[in-house]
């Protein structure tokens, strides 16, 4: 194998697979990235036997080949190479990187002994606009959990109906649900991707709905299996990964379908006021009392962190409630950090909260931009 390539273009996919790269692998050359390369262009692959992710870049190949080198010290060496043209020259299992300040040699393992991505044949893909499918990560994998004990809930749940694509995620405390409206031609698809697997895709895709010409994806399913495949003018970038199995909860159940309060407030002063609140907040419990008060209009934020201080803002909002009676200031606490994230994944200028009771469920939703819905539960707090 001899070849050319752009530092610039190596790296940037370098630091991208270095993060699926396991720590503690089964089998060294899973620690490996695999490099294969054909004519005009390069791809490479790495494979946690979960997880696996291949990608292109173009390059100058004199000489056709493989080998598999270790992915994070690869990753280290070629992000700290001026930013020029790298030589890669295979000899046996020795790999020599040249670039205009000097050079680097690395032992590499046979590419035969990795693993080859699994395959989805004969499956009807469901085809989507790259934007569509990031509004509902951006939208809603926040709220995903991080506890493998509760696996079902480590994954985003993905329904695709004929006029919509529905995104939900839950780890027990909160809830973010999205849909974004797109005509599929695959509906019926009820399906929940781990969440790990999805942050990698969001980020290959990278964060852009602008363009106007942005590709499509295919995505191909198993029973127990997705395939993404995105086209570039190298070849298909790919990532596949196992689905989770179990039943996800039925989440919709547990959305309010009525409020006593709605409270609307601009997003960005909102978050202001709760980033700074949060600073005290984090001391003790990352608790945050709001209070709603009709009569002013406004809504009151507080901390408390004994030992250190505590801290009050207060928002101008507006406040309506569907009750016969006037009702007395209404007193809630939440974790602030669900808050924030919720609201960092709106781009509407102005939310809105929505509650019943100080022990009930919270809803936060944007009233512009995408169709999101973040219910948060209330922490109760002894006074």
């Amino acid at each position: 194998m001899n070849l050319v390539c752009a530092q610039n273009d190596l790296s940037a996919k370098l630091s991208l697979l270095s993060r699926v790269v396991p720590s503690n692998p089964a089998h060294p050359v899973l620690a490996n990235v695999l490099l294969n390369a054909e004519t005009g262009r390069l791809s490479l692959t790495v494979f946690d036997l979960s997880l696996g992710i291949q990608v292109w870049i173009p390059a100058q190949v004199e000489v056709t080949g493989s080998i598999t080198l270790p992915a994070r010290l690869l990753n280290d060496i070629v992000s700290r190479l001026p930013n020029s043209t790298i030589e890669i020259n295979l000899e046996g299992l020795a790999v020599t990187l040249v670039c205009a300040s000097g050079h680097y040699q690395m032992q590499g393992i046979a590419a035969a002994e990795f693993p080859s991505l699994p395959e989805i044949e004969n499956v009807e893909p469901l085809v989507l606009p790259v934007a569509a499918l990031l509004e509902g990560l951006q939208g809603s994998l926040f709220a995903a959990s991080a506890d493998e004990t509760k696996q079902v809930l480590t994954g985003l749940h993905l329904k695709t109906h004929l006029d919509h694509l529905e995104f939900a995620a839950t780890d027990g405390h909160r809830l973010a649900v999205t849909t974004s409206s797109y005509a599929v031609d695959l509906a019926g698809i009820d399906v929940t991707i781990p969440a790990k697997a999805l942050r990698e895709l969001e980020r290959m895709l990278g964060r852009s709905t602008s363009d106007p010409e942005e590709p499509t994806l295919a995505l191909q399913f198993d029973p127990g299996q997705v395939l993404v495949e995105l086209a570039t003018d190298q070849g298909p970038d790919r990532l596949s990964c196992r689905l989770i199995e179990g039943q996800y909860p039925n989440y919709r159940q547990l959305i309010p379908q009525q409020f006593v309060w709605q409270v609307t407030v601009e997003r960005q002063l909102l978050l202001g006021a709760l980033e700074r609140i949060a600073v005290l907040a984090a001391q003790k419990n990352n608790i945050v009392k709001i209070k709603v008060d009709p009569d002013p209009q406004h809504i009151a934020l507080s901390a408390e962190a004994p030992q250190f201080g505590s801290g009050e803002e207060s928002l101008p909002a507006q406040i309506s409630n569907s009750a016969d009676d006037a009702l007395k200031p209404l007193e809630i606490a939440f974790n602030v950090k669900y808050l924030m994230e919720g609201l960092k994944a709106m781009v509407s200028s102005e939310v809105q909260l929505q509650f019943n009771t100080e022990v009930t469920p919270a809803v936060l939703s944007p009233l512009s931009g995408r169709k999101m819905t973040s219910l948060i539960m209330p922490i109760q707090v002894r006074n």
